[in-house]
């Protein structure tokens, strides 16, 4: 019984942080789209942290702009592949940690949202402006929060393991 209720949770959490993300996610890209012409810049700290609109072409940070289908596909195959993974531990009865499966969600959720632009848009929004950085948005900071805490849990496991 208590697997059962502990599924349940870890279901309701995926999707909670999953959807949270996108709702998050789509409320600032469309305040920032409807509010800011495109290259519009706003300081929030001055010569630190500005909110300027950008249209990204590119994947996360504007990297390699201009690809087309190519970033329709790989975030496709990406979620698909982030579901078969929560599929597969749940299939196998192997408890995730409470972090892998937010971190998880957190990478679905920001593919989600990116890929929502790329296919009704065409472009990415972006507006988190650090000014030493490429702009980003909220769906590509929780991908990037999602993968650093896959990447620390899995640098402490490896960690662990070779001092066993």
């Amino acid at each position: 019984m208590k697997n059962f209720i502990q599924s349940r949770f870890d279901i309701c959490l995926t999707f909670l942080v999953t959807f949270s993300v996108i709702f998050l996610d789509r409320i600032t890209k469309t305040f920032f789209n409807d509010f800011f012409d495109l290259g519009e810049s706003l300081p929030v700290i001055r010569n630190v942290l500005h909110m300027t609109l950008v249209h990204n072409t590119g994947i996360a940070f504007g990297l390699f702009k201009d690809q087309g289908i190519v970033f329709i596909i790989v975030p496709i195959i990406a979620i698909i592949l982030l579901i078969f993974n929560i599929y597969y531990y749940r299939q196998s009865d192997e408890i995730l940690s409470r972090s892998y499966i937010i971190a998880f969600a957190l990478i679905l959720g920001g593919a989600f949202g990116n890929l929502y632009d790329r296919i009704t848009l065409g472009y990415v929004i972006d507006f988190i402006d650090f000014r030493i950085w490429p702009v980003f948005n909220i769906a590509d900071s929780a991908i990037t929060i999602g993968a650093v805490i896959i990447a620390i849990k899995c640098f402490f496991l490896t960690r662990n393991e070779s001092k066993s």
